[in-house]
């Protein structure tokens, strides 16, 4: 068993939390596996110096994310973030250095750190579908007022996913959820905008994984282990 943690998000997700794990008051320290659940934490720290950090908490039970908060500052303001789980069985399930950095531009893109994070295995949007086919989809992602938002979803299941098996092979939703549940996920947060200017746009070129965004809509700003 995992170290014991404080639910400290807030009282409706950690009274949302605590009711789906059967414990005490928010506030009270819960074990990490209480009757199959497993709670896991991150810490968010930023990428690309956006200035971003936070926290995420979760509750993950067999395949099923059953609740997961996200409480992020420091984002551009009043802007959508793309948000994710990632994982891979190739991957090192962790944050990325400037050292993946392959084309020497001094920032970060998202697939730059995928030998760090892995690929997509959850979109955390507002509505919707959540696989990674959903990934991009910026209208479904939380708008940051002033710089910050608050997330809560619950209910989301894992599903096979191509490229996050062995040799880039399929990973189960069974292999993912265990993967997860056993600290290897890892929550990014996306959008910077590094010219202060208000919006996404090209200055900074365009988005590795889609040519009619900019890069500013989809470079990560925060990052950290869900364990």
């Amino acid at each position: 068993m995992k170290k014991n943690i404080k639910l400290v998000l807030g009282a409706g997700a950690a009274a949302l939390i605590a009711v789906s794990i059967g414990a005490a008051p928010a506030s009270a320290h819960v074990p990490k596996s209480v009757r199959g659940n497993v709670v896991l934490t991150a810490n968010l720290t930023e990428l690309n110096d956006s200035g971003a950090s936070g926290k995420a908490i979760a509750v993950v039970r067999g395949e099923t994310i059953r609740a997961i908060e996200i409480r992020a500052t420091g984002l551009s303001a009043n802007a959508p973030h793309a948000q994710h789980i990632h994982y891979g069985e190739e991957a090192m399930n962790e944050c990325p250095t400037l050292a993946l950095d392959t084309n020497g531009d001094q920032r970060l893109n998202t697939v730059e750190g995928i030998p760090a994070y892995g690929p997509v295995v959850v979109s955390l949007n507002t509505s919707g579908d959540t696989t990674p086919a959903s990934f991009l989809d910026v209208t479904r992602f939380p708008v940051s007022k002033n710089g910050s938002y608050s997330y809560l979803r619950t209910n989301i299941r894992f599903t096979d996913v191509a490229g996050t098996g062995d040799d880039g092979g399929n990973g189960t939703a069974a292999d993912i959820a265990e993967a997860i549940r056993d600290g290897e996920g890892v929550v990014v947060i996306h959008g910077v905008d590094y010219n202060g200017n208000g919006m996404y746009d090209f200055e900074a070129g365009n988005s590795e994984l889609d040519g009619t965004l900019p890069a500013e809509a989809t470079d990560p700003a925060a990052c950290g282990v869900l364990d």
